[in-house]
């Protein structure tokens, strides 16, 4: 006889009548006012421990008169030293049973609807379509009545039969849970391999520290100072432009310009600064940081001439030492895998100076590859898809990374350098006509401007890099 496999997330009330025959960690029973009614109703605790995450304590009331619950759930432990982010694609309706634990400092975000919950005043413990029913009833609050037609209006519509919800087709979309206390969690299936689930973690900023009260606020004057040591070269929470220390002009000034959130509206700083690659040239990174809605922006511009010709880098990815390495990917870059097909047009995801890792990191759980499938085979592909990209993520599978920029202006970081790197091939080559038409460099003339001579298309100087 097989041994039964032990279940990695046994639901909440299994949990609660074993402990409660065990009376290894009791639940504790009180009188409670309800909130709806005003009478006693019940409030039960219990301590319980998640797999994978720590000890919590699950908290649920329930009144006996009025028929009103809610349940929150509370961390038992200290706060973890980084902070956590989850993503998981709902790509089937058994997706739907994953277990979501969301702490009182977790933003929960559905980029294909749009919609950010921000953190709250009580944790939750609950189930995708827990969190789904609870906003849709949350959205449903003080909205006014349904206008009702006439009867014979009614009448008609009773007669076609309603198809069920299994029978509807279930639209495809992303959750994605952000916690910067460390203390979410969002369940996997079968091992942390899933391919529709993805977990990282991050170190916090001074901010969110202030927020959780890990440390008191500092001045307005030290937070300026703050800011601008924070800025050279890790302007926001996902890495996305970490450079890992190979980046040269540390010293150099940081250049600050006023403007306006495009967000709220509010006014802010953007900060620029210029660094120089070894082995490269040098760059520009701005950061734009809102301390009213949190919204951030980071960019990496050549801070070079254009280049005569363009450059394709061709990097053999054997293994996670690989993933290290510094790439800059520009606005005008195109990425591509072959091994998964994976084909990034120019400009997506914009310019970036990060890790191969990180890069990697982003396009898994950014909107890059979108989950708005309907058709079963096409959802199949995608999970498929989604599986051969954690396998690329983790270096699990070598892999060819193609990173191709018609200006030049991105970069691959040798591991060799001097020397030229065994595993990646660098590969110059002539625009073409509609490149630079699309680049816009057809119409540019940087020689002989102020004589009156038209060159026409195609005939304006481009300097050399």
């Amino acid at each position: 006889m097989s041994q039964e496999k032990e279940e990695l997330f046994p639901a909440i009330g299994s949990i609660a009548d074993k402990k409660k025959k065990e009376l290894l960690l009791p639940m504790q029973e009180n009188e409670s006012l309800c909130m709806k009614c005003g009478e006693q109703g019940i409030a039960r605790l219990m301590l319980t421990s998640i797999p994978y995450l720590r000890e919590v304590i699950v908290m649920s009331f329930r009144c006996e008169h009025c028929g009103a619950s809610n349940n929150e759930i509370q961390s038992a432990g200290a706060i973890r030293p980084e902070g956590c982010f989850y993503t998981t694609r709902i790509l089937s309706r058994s997706d739907l049973d994953r277990q979501i634990v969301r702490s009182a400092t977790a933003a929960i975000i559905i980029p294909e609807f749009q919609l950010t919950l921000p953190s709250s005043d009580r944790g939750q413990l609950t189930t995708a379509e827990g969190l789904i029913r609870d906003i849709v009833a949350d959205l449903s609050l003080d909205q006014p009545l349904q206008i009702l037609g006439d009867e014979e209006d009614e009448d008609e519509k009773a007669e076609v039969k309603k198809p069920s919800e299994k029978d509807l087709p279930m639209p495809a979309f992303t959750i994605k849970l952000d916690d910067p206390a460390g203390n979410s969690w969002i369940e996997f299936v079968g091992s942390m391999s899933d391919p529709k689930w993805n977990m990282r973690t991050y170190p916090r900023t001074l901010e969110q520290n202030v927020a959780l009260g890990l440390v008191a606020a500092p001045d307005e004057s030290a937070s300026v100072v703050q800011g601008a040591a924070t800025l050279s070269l890790d302007g926001d929470d996902d890495d996305d432009d970490d450079v890992g220390g190979g980046a040269e002009g540390k010293n150099e000034e940081i250049y600050v310009f006023p403007g306006t959130c495009s967000s709220c509206g509010h006014p802010l700083d953007t900060m620029m600064k210029k660094v120089n690659i070894p082995y490269f040239k040098d760059v520009l990174i701005m950061s734009t940081n809102c301390d009213r809605c949190g919204y951030r922006d980071n960019e990496v511009k050549s801070g070079a001439a254009i280049s005569e010709q363009g450059k394709r880098m061709i990097l053999k990815v054997e293994d996670s030492e690989d993933l290290s390495r510094d790439i800059l990917k520009s606005e005008t870059a195109g990425l591509t895998i072959p091994e998964i097909d994976l084909v990034l047009t120019h400009g997506t995801l914009g310019g970036r100076f990060t890790r191969l890792e990180g890069i990697l990191e982003q396009i898994f759980s950014g909107d890059s590859a979108s989950s708005s499938l309907e058709a079963s085979e096409d959802r199949q592909k995608f999970e498929k898809f989604l599986g051969d990209l954690k396998d690329v993520k983790s270096a699990a599978r070598p892999f060819t990374l193609i990173l191709d920029d018609p200006l030049a202006n991105s970069y691959i970081q040798n591991l060799y350098a001097p020397d030229p790197d065994p595993s990646m091939t660098i590969e110059s080559y002539d625009r073409t006509w509609e490149q630079n038409e699309e680049l816009g460099l057809n119409d540019m003339k940087v020689e002989g401007y102020g004589s009156g001579e038209d060159d026409g298309p195609g005939d304006g100087a481009v300097e050399k890099g």
